[in-house]
């Protein structure tokens, strides 16, 4: 995919003209969710579809296209993410490790979805528009020694899991969303777009226009699966800027279940017992027991991945689980799992959906000088970066699993503002109980995390 981060740098020029004079509307180009504020918008790369064969036969003969069918077939397998070498993301494990711990182990009763991925993406933009000691405690959560080494990290990341081929979806997106009152330094726009495939819009701060452009954006990029939720999200006039990434997921199991063996059955949450749909199938996968877990690996169909599912012993929750250091090494690939034991397996059909403000949490991690008016340090992208601090980090997530597959979509809205108070710190596997599950990409990396204790929602 290398040559087709050269398209972003297309925009580059028109984010510097529209940087300097927020009257220029420059042309969208191919990207979705084009709207009146658009400065600039991302060329996402474009990737064959998977040729079905079905698709291959003569109208008239009836004989196969065979020599059609291979080179669309080599086509595609050319243009699928490169499989990355062993330990390409060790950097990243600690990060991984850290907020899943942080934001999933306090879960209690409830569901909750995180997506790492998806929020590496947001912080990692954010590290573009801070300087000095507020850029280093990002830098130092994502593993990165400096901006350059970011850039070729997300760069990496990027290439390994975008991927719309028909078969498999694996979306991701940004954009940054600019006040038309204020003044920008073009420098971090421009790397925004060229690094991030970054799109930028820019209107009036709090108008229910601009509110509804970026809600719309939010939609478009998570697929329609989080349209009750990003219709909550909205941008205060006070806004100095605020940063946006997404992330879309669909994908069919390798090996999927058959709808007639579904049947109504129990689910022992933590309120008492509950009837919900339970899907059942065997099936040659991954499976590991751990010291107290067990864990099945679900392949997803066409290399998009692992779907995995760590059940907790009785009387330990999935919040719990993930305090443990072996479930937090085995769920970032630390441990291998057994291949090829024939499983029968025994699970809901689930929809989750989770809410979370992160900067909480990211205080915690270490990453606290953003959240501070005092501290905070947005001299590379703002003209008077005095008291510019993150008002907000508003990360929103949803999974659905039935026979066929799983979906996923995730968004975080990175909100800044600007004011002189300070913000307040805030073998047989059978899943008939609370759960941890992880949706891996081939490579390992973790897309989305979650706890259920009700799968009905």
């Amino acid at each position: 995919m290398k040559k087709l981060r050269a398209k972003a740098l297309l925009l580059t020029a028109a984010l510097a003209v529209t940087a300097l004079f927020p009257a220029c509307q420059c042309p969208a180009g191919t990207a979705p969710a084009e709207s009146a504020f658009s400065l600039a918008q991302a060329y996402y790369p474009e990737t064959p579809d998977y040729p079905q064969e079905d698709n291959y036969f003569h109208p008239l003969t009836g004989e196969f296209l065979s020599d059609e069918y291979e080179a669309d077939y080599d086509a595609w397998r050319a243009a699928l993410p490169e499989a990355a070498e062993p330990g390409a993301w060790a950097s990243l494990t600690p990060f991984f490790s850290a907020s899943i711990r942080q934001f999933l182990s306090e879960s209690g009763g409830e569901n909750r979805v995180y997506s790492p991925l998806n929020v590496y993406f947001a912080l990692a933009m954010l590290a573009e528009t801070t300087g000095g000691e507020s850029q280093r405690q990002i830098l130092d959560l994502l593993g990165a020694g400096d901006l350059a080494a970011l850039r070729a990290q997300a760069s990496a990341l990027w290439d390994a899991h975008y991927r719309d081929d028909g078969v498999v979806t694996s979306l991701l997106a940004n954009s940054i969303w600019l006040d038309d009152a204020r003044e920008y330094r073009t420098e971090p726009l421009e790397t925004l777009a060229q690094e991030y495939y970054a799109s930028s819009f820019r209107g009036e701060m709090g108008s229910d226009e601009y509110n509804l452009a970026l809600q719309e954006w939010l939609k478009s990029q998570t697929g329609g699966l989080l349209d009750g939720p990003a219709g909550q999200i909205e941008l205060d006039p006070q806004t100095v800027f605020a940063l946006a990434s997404t992330i879309l997921f669909r994908a069919n199991w390798s090996d999927e279940f058959a709808p007639h063996a579904t049947a109504p059955g129990a689910f022992h949450g933590p309120e008492g017992d509950a009837t919900c749909d339970m899907m059942h199938g065997s099936f040659f996968c991954s499976y590991f027991q751990g010291e107290r877990f067990t864990a099945a690996g679900l392949a997803l169909d066409q290399n998009a991945g692992t779907m995995w599912f760590l059940l907790p012993e009785e009387g330990l929750s999935p919040g719990e689980l993930l305090t443990e250091p072996q479930a937090l090494s085995f769920l970032l690939g630390g441990i291998e799992a057994e291949t090829g034991t024939f499983v029968h397996v025994t699970m809901p059909k689930f929809d989750v959906t989770s809410q979370m403000d992160l900067c909480a949490g990211l205080d915690a991690l270490g990453v606290s000088d953003v959240f501070d008016v005092a501290e905070a340090d947005f001299s590379p992208i703002a003209s008077d970066p005095v008291g510019i601090w993150v008002s907000r980090v508003q990360h929103d997530a949803r999974v659905l699993v039935d026979e066929e597959g799983v979906a996923a979509a995730a968004y975080t809205v990175i909100s800044t503002e600007a004011g002189a108070a300070l913000p307040e710190k805030e073998v047989d596997f059978v899943v008939d109980r609370p759960f941890v599950f992880a949706i891996t990409g081939a490579d390992g990396v973790p897309l989305f995390v979650g706890c259920v204790s009700a799968p009905a929602g």
